[in-house]
């Protein structure tokens, strides 16, 4: 039975208002907006039989791939919607407004999508990243019997988490050990993968955790995230697919700090400021340069499935409920640049 987490997870969705694009408009008076509401772990592409027949009698004939834009920023099919809206809107804008586009695929900036196909690949194909990651191997996905597989996607598609949980396990993915039960019950039985073990030589072993990281990176000076400049190029954000080395040591919690930490050493550690944070313990020289500039990035948002997470969180709780179907984590970080 999911934890409570995982189900608001599944069940979070994102408010939509798309809008058709001024230029492909054939109808006076142009159709209002429409409202959809978009599931967080979902992807764009999986909207449109939902948008189309909305807008088919306003469109001129003839069409390219159908693909959005926010603000005329064009947006990759394949990054789950909620990471789209956590990545782009510092300050949550409800509802999201996006522009539909019918014609002028972009394809020097998104790669091709053809619809359900695609993305459905996409999926896949992550899953057996996700596999290789966490086993050394992607056999358990590939040795999946076609149906399990189409039930599977099919489970993701309507948001369908009791099948989805009856279904993944097949993948032996296994889960990390939570923090917090492992002080409330020390006596539980082992849980599965991601649990550091003893290896033969007596060392303890790693369990290696997929993530996404999109990191997006502010120049300007702002105070407050409503004030966070609009985007508009892919190239301000950097997108990092590592996985995390997991390793519990005794007596100390490994932390989502300790995750970040490790995928970004120049923005989190002992030169490094959070948000929020004084950094007492940093000289001048450490902070700043000769000009009084700092020298190191400041992470202004850590944000999860929409949450503002804070980074002293046991990453294992992290892990356990907040991981997209695919079994990546999926980390949008807003970091104050360094001016030089």
């Amino acid at each position: 039975m999911a934890n409570e987490a995982v189900k608001f997870v599944w069940e979070g969705a994102i408010p939509l208002q798309i809008h058709l694009h001024k230029s492909e408009v054939a109808s006076h008076p142009a159709p209002p907006p429409a409202l959809v509401l978009a599931p967080r772990i979902g992807y764009l592409p999986l909207l449109v039989p939902l948008i189309k027949p909305y807008f088919k009698d306003s469109l001129p004939p003839g069409e390219d791939s159908i693909w959005f834009d926010y603000k005329g920023f064009p947006l990759k099919w394949y990054i789950p919607t909620g990471v789209l809206f956590d990545l782009l809107c510092a300050e949550p804008e409800r509802p999201w407004n996006l522009t539909i586009h019918f014609r002028g695929y972009p394809s020097n900036i998104l790669i091709p999508c053809e619809g359900e196909d695609s993305v459905k690949w996409n999926f896949v194909n992550s899953l057996k990243e996700a596999a290789y990651i966490i086993n050394g191997n992607c056999k358990n996905v590939m040795n999946m019997s076609q149906s399990d597989q189409e039930d599977l996607w099919t489970s993701v598609m309507n948001g369908d988490l009791d099948a989805y949980t009856r279904l993944s396990p097949k993948l032996k993915m296994g889960t990390i050990e939570n923090e917090f039960s492992r002080k409330t019950s020390m006596s539980s039985p082992p849980s599965r993968q991601g649990v550091p073990e003893m290896d033969v030589t007596g060392q303890v072993k790693t369990a290696r955790i997929p993530v996404r990281l999109y990191v997006r990176s502010i120049t300007q000076d702002f105070e407050n995230l409503e004030d966070v400049p609009e985007i508009d190029t892919w190239d301000d954000i950097s997108y990092l697919n590592r996985p995390v080395e997991f390793l519990r040591e005794e007596g100390k919690c490994f932390t989502l700090r300790n995750a970040i930490e490790s995928l970004l050493p120049e923005f989190i550690g002992d030169r490094a400021q959070t948000s929020g944070e004084e950094g007492e313990e940093r000289t001048a020289d450490e902070s700043e340069d000769a000009d009084g500039a700092p020298q190191t990035g400041e992470i202004k948002l850590v944000r999860i499935q929409g949450i503002e997470m804070k980074l002293e969180i046991p990453f294992s709780w992290v892990v356990n409920n907040l991981m997209n179907p695919e079994f990546y984590l999926h980390i949008s970080v807003l970091v104050k640049a360094p001016q030089r």
